[in-house]
Order: structure tokens, then C-alpha cells, then sequence
């Protein structure tokens, strides 16, 4: 007996969300989205039960990307999702699980074990957060009180993450069925969004805290003293160059998405009816750097908990961090990616301590991680997304389309799309994790990472374009049922 035999009773048993039994009206899809929308932010915004005083967030920098509240029932937010996709991509792309995704049988077991190792990954870093190192301590006095010490409320903590990673699991999944889009794309764009428009409108205290629009008005009106040309130009989060970057970035992403190479399609028995297929440059979209970057927050993530765990007995040449917890020196310091313009300009005020040499070698080794990394997880992506050429050329003969020029046949038309979608899977994979390094390294408005404003950029266009798409269909039922 294999093992699909052996976990299927169980993994197609896993609670799911049905699916919609015919077309579901644009404006419920709509409404349901707007739905799961609030519920988010309302999630977000419900402090864990029995935290003490002293949380410290173990993602730092990765937060706007995780898509969660530190504190909140959202603690972990889409981490766990993203780390079992990463898992299932590994596991997929090496043949060891041999599913069909076409097959509905080993469909089904396919999302049941995804549902499964989204738990397990819930357990694998929700433990540690409650129990190593004091990152989510338990508020003593509330332990005292309720006589349960402090081991019980920490079990009451942890319960809690465990609940909000399954309400955001399924979420997603109603997102996904009865909404437009994707919920991980959706709790990504909410996220960075409030970090965005804070980082226009807010008007703190200091000029380290203010928003752009603020700080600015408080310069021109002498309001700021101590201003210089450095602080003016660089400031990474409301200075001239994350200004400029997050305007370039934006132009690029929205240049990027409309370049690509359309293939000329003819149905094969309505004379006359023509149409295009495109190839376009960032053909695996932006999703898959949500993997590559999960995967270094998961590096970091075991760092910071060995540190914790081992403390002055860790090893310098591993790791080596400040009291709250930042990486300044080892190997987890030259795997860590660049946040920020002071993490690798070495030559300003505010800069990291680390020698020259080292930083380069940094800036190196994170170039290198994401360049790699998107092309590899695009090609996953493309695969496990049956978006592939062979999946494609069946998509098409299914349609009733062919080429031009070329036999009605699928093993035709897959040759065909081998020329173009494979190397612009790559080619787009690689751009992206440039662009998403680079935007780290200049600054962004808001502080927010280069891969969630990358992320959010490219899946509000893709929303914009279905958003578009179902309009276009409800006008004219006939191309609904055309294009299935």
C-alpha cells in the first residue's frame, strides 16, 4: 500500500470550503472579499490573550510581508501557508509525491495534505515563539490569578496563534473560492498598504516617525532643525531617494507587466474568431518571491531561536546578537537581506558596524539568494500552477484554438510554447528578485520591505485586470461559457 492510499481516508476529511456550484455574480464576489477583508483587519487588531510585557517580534523586517499583527491572534499571518507551499513546491518538483493535480482524486488529497502541513507548520513555529526565548512571554500576574502558573498560559497563548493560523488558512480558501483573487494576496496588499499610507499621512513626534507629507512640510516651514543634504536625500523612509524608488519600482512593475510575447491563436471551427496568448515577461507574476523571502525568514527565524536557546554558547561564527536580537555577525548575518540603505551604506550616519568587506559580501550573498531563488520557485510556480507548456498547449487545444500555420495537435503546440514560456519564466523570475533587493537597498516609503511593495504593485494590477475580466463577462455570458 503506498502512502496515498494509506493518508487518504484522513487528508480528504480535512475540513474544506465548498466550492460554488455555478457562476458566482461579480458583486458577491465582491462583497465576500470585502468581507474577509475586515475580518483581517479586525483580526489584526485583537491582542493574544495572557501576553505579558517584553514581546519582541521575531520576523522584524519580514512583517509587512507575513501579512500579520505581532501580538495579535494574526501573529504568525501567512507564514505557515508559505512555508508549506515552499515544502510542497520541493516536494512536487522533485516527483516524490506522485500526484496527479489533474486527477480530482489526487487533487483532493493534495490540498488535504497541504491543509495538513499548514497545521504542522502552525506547531512548528508557534512552540517555539510561546516556549523559547520569551518572545510571546506569559503575563505573570494572569498566571497568579488564575492558578494555572505560568506553563498554563503559555498553552492559552499558544492556542490562541493556533486559531488565528487556522482562521487566516481558511480565509485564504474563501478568498480563493468566492472572492476575487487570492486572500494571501489580499492580506499582503492590506498590510503593506497601511504601512504605506502611515508612511505618507503620519504625523508622529520626531522626524524619524513622521510621514512623508508631514516631514516635508515641517522642512520647508524651518520647523526641523539640523536638516542636511545627507539626512534630506537619504532618510529611509521619508528622503529623496525612497521617494524616488518607490515611484521607479511602481513604473517598472507596471512597464514589466505589460511587456510580453503574444502568440497568435484562430479557433479551428468558428471562421473568423481570433485571439492572442500571452507570454508575458513576469510570466510566474510576483508570487513566487513570497517563497524565496519566506525561506530567508525561516533561516532567520531558527537563528534567533537558537540564540535564545543556546545564548552565550552559540557559536560566533553562527550568529552572533545584540540584546534585542539582531544579527551582527556569523553566518545567519551574511544569509540576512538587506532591509534598509543602512544596512549596507557604510559611509552614513546610522550605518551597520560591520567592516566594508563585509557588507559587500552581504549584499552579495542576497543578490545571489533572490536572483536564484526567483528563478527556481517561478519555475516551481509555473509547474505546480499548470501554467507550464504542456499544460498550456492542453488549455488551448480544450478551447478549441490552434496556431496558425500549425497542426491541431497538443504535442504541436507544446513545442511551440516551449520556445517562449520557459525562458521568460526564468528571465522574469530573476528580474523580480533584483528589483525586490535593489528597492531594500535604496528605501522604500514607509519602510516598507522591496518585495511587499514589489508584491503589492503586481497583485493589484492582476486584480485590476480579473476585476476587469469578470465585468467583461457578466456584460456577455456567451465568452463566460467560451472560456469556461
Amino acid at each position: 500500500m503506498g502512502w496515498k492510499e494509506a493518508a487518504e481516508p484522513y487528508l480528504t476529511r480535512m475540513p474544506t470550503v465548498s466550492r460554488p456550484e455555478g457562476h458566482v455574480p461579480f458583486k458577491r464576489k465582491l462583497a465576500w472579499t470585502g468581507f474577509i477583508l475586515v475580518v483581517y483587519f479586525f483580526l489584526t487588531n485583537v491582542s493574544i490573550w495572557g501576553l505579558g510585557a517584553g514581546a519582541s517580534d521575531l520576523y522584524g523586517q519580514f512583517r509587512s510581508l507575513l501579512a500579520g499583527g505581532q501580538g495579535s491572534l494574526l501573529q504568525l499571518g501567512i507564514g505557515p501557508i508559505v512555508t508549506a507551499s515552499i515544502v510542497l513546491q520541493l516536494l512536487g518538483g522533485a516527483n516524490l509525491l506522485g500526484l496527479d493535480t489533474n486527477d480530482p482524486r489526487d487533487q483532493a488529497i493534495y490540498q488535504g495534505l497541504q491543509k495538513f502541513l499548514v497545521l504542522v507548520m502552525i506547531c512548528l513555529t508557534g512552540l517555539p515563539l510561546v516556549f523559547l526565548g520569551g518572545f510571546l512571554p506569559a503575563d505573570t500576574a494572569l498566571a497568579a490569578s488564575l492558578g494555572v502558573g505560568t506553563l498554563g498560559v503559555k498553552w492559552l497563548i499558544f492556542a490562541q496563534i493556533f486559531i488565528g493560523g487556522v482562521l487566516i488558512l481558511y480565509m485564504d480558501e474563501v478568498v480563493s473560492k468566492w472572492g476575487v483573487g487570492s486572500g494571501i494576496g489580499l492580506f499582503i496588499i492590506a498590510g503593506v498598504s497601511q504601512s504605506l499610507v502611515g508612511g505618507l499621512l503620519y504625523w508622529g513626534g520626531g522626524t524619524g516617525e513622521m510621514g512623508v507629507f508631514p516631514y516635508w512640510i515641517n522642512v520647508l516651514l524651518g520647523n526641523i532643525s539640523g536638516v542636511t543634504l545627507s539626512s534630506v536625500v537619504f532618510n529611509s523612509t521619508v528622503g529623496l531617494l525612497p521617494i524616488f524608488t518607490t515611484l521607479l519600482i511602481y513604473a517598472i512593475v507596471v512597464y514589466a507587466e505589460s511587456v510580453r510575447v503574444e502568440i497568435p491563436l484562430s479557433h479551428a471551427r468558428v471562421k473568423g474568431a481570433r485571439g492572442r496568448f500571452p507570454v508575458k515577461l513576469i510570466y510566474a507574476s510576483v508570487l513566487p518571491m513570497i517563497l524565496v523571502r519566506a525561506l530567508q525568514a525561516n533561516i532567520q527565524f531558527v537563528g534567533r531561536i537558537l540564540k535564545s536557546w543556546l545564548g552565550t554558547g552559540m557559536p560566533t561564527w553562527l550568529g552572533q546578537y545584540t540584546t534585542d536580537m539582531q544579527v551582527t555577525g556569523g553566518l545567519f548575518y551574511y544569509l540576512a537581506p538587506i532591509h534598509s540603505p543602512s544596512d549596507w551604506m557604510w559611509w552614513t550616519s546610522g550605518a551597520s558596524g560591520a567592516e566594508p568587506w563585509q557588507i559587500l559580501l552581504r549584499v552579495s550573498a542576497d543578490l545571489t539568494f533572490m536572483v536564484i531563488g526567483g528563478a527556481i520557485f517561478a519555475i516551481f510556480w509555473v509547474e505546480t500552477a499548470d501554467m507550464g507548456p504542456e499544460s498550456t498547449a492542453k488549455q488551448i487545444q480544450n478551447s478549441g484554438m490552434q496556431i496558425p500555420g500549425f497542426r491541431q495537435n497538443v504535442g504541436v503546440i507544446e513545442k511551440v510554447m516551449e520556445r517562449y514560456i520557459p525562458q521568460v519564466t526564468v528571465i522574469g523570475g530573476a528580474l523580480v528578485g533584483l528589483l525586490a533587493v535593489l528597492a531594500n537597498m535604496m528605501g522604500t516609503i514607509g519602510g516598507v520591505s522591496g518585495t511587499g511593495l514589489l508584491l503589492t504593485i503586481s497583485i493589484t494590477y492582476k486584480l485590476y485586470e480579473e476585476i476587469a475580466e469578470e465585468q467583461l463577462m457578466e456584460m456577455h455570458p456567451m465568452m463566460r461559457q467560451m472560456f469556461n
